[in-house]
């Protein structure tokens, strides 16, 4: 169950109300729980049972908000600038709303899958170390990738922080190959072919889960994602 004044003001999109007009509204009697006007901005409703409209006009909600972004370069995976542009800039007014944030970090000038969200605990399903999510980057080396490197991952390299766990390199080019992990620590991937000699010049995510980056998403866009979609993130392995 949900407060009224809460929940319509939480829909954004592209006209987002505050609080206080979601509040004016119902003290005016303009929104109405299945055609019966609101009694105050605190009813607690539950909107996935009820039918709430404003003026007469019923509203689509939702009681949260997941987006898929193709990440480009240039883009900082928080909800505040300070290092560049936030990946909050690239969602459409039409699909905003507010408490956005990403849910898991790529770093500046990393590209590819990202989910953008206001579920803290589906965020935390995906990022907790004990679900074991795995993330699949495509990463490109100033040297060619070799069978060390991969025996290496597949061992757990020691960093600063710690060993890593088990992680899979597959070469799939003279220069690329895929990685696939099941944590995520800062500059990991760069770090651990830092431990091999090499250097990463190019990091692309084009998995979560069983979700692959979907083809029907160009760099730079965002669409809400389906829940086949979702489910495929969270799918055990």
């Amino acid at each position: 169950m949900e407060r009224l004044d809460k929940l319509i003001a939480a829909q954004g999109g592209a006209n987002p109300l505050s609080r206080k007009e979601v509040k004016a509204l119902i003290a005016r009697g303009r929104v109405t729980v299945d055609g019966v006007p609101a009694k105050s901005a605190e009813q607690k409703v539950d909107p996935d049972a009820v039918v709430i409209a404003v003026d007469g006009v019923p509203l689509a909600l939702k009681k949260n908000l997941y987006l898929l972004l193709h990440k480009p370069k240039g883009y900082v995976s928080s909800t505040d600038g300070g290092d560049g542009p936030t990946v909050l800039e690239l969602v459409p007014r039409s699909l905003s709303r507010r408490n956005l944030f990403p849910a898991g970090r790529l770093d500046k000038d990393t590209t590819g899958l990202m989910l953008i969200t206001d579920d803290g605990q589906l965020a935390h399903r995906i990022l907790s170390p004990k679900r074991h999510v795995k993330k699949r980057y495509l990463v490109t080396l100033d040297v060619p990738p070799t069978e060390e490197m991969a025996n290496r991952f597949a061992e757990g390299i020691a960093l600063s922080d710690g060993i890593c766990k088990p992680a899979e390199l597959s070469i799939t080019g003279e220069y690329t190959a895929l990685v696939t992990l099941t944590e995520g620590r800062y500059h990991q991937i760069k770090r651990m072919f830092g431990c091999c000699g090499a250097t990463v010049i190019g990091l692309h995510r084009v998995a979560m889960g069983n979700l692959s980056l979907p083809d029907d998403l160009p760099e730079g866009a965002v669409r809400e994602a389906t829940a086949e979609e979702l489910a495929a993130i969270e799918e055990r392995q």
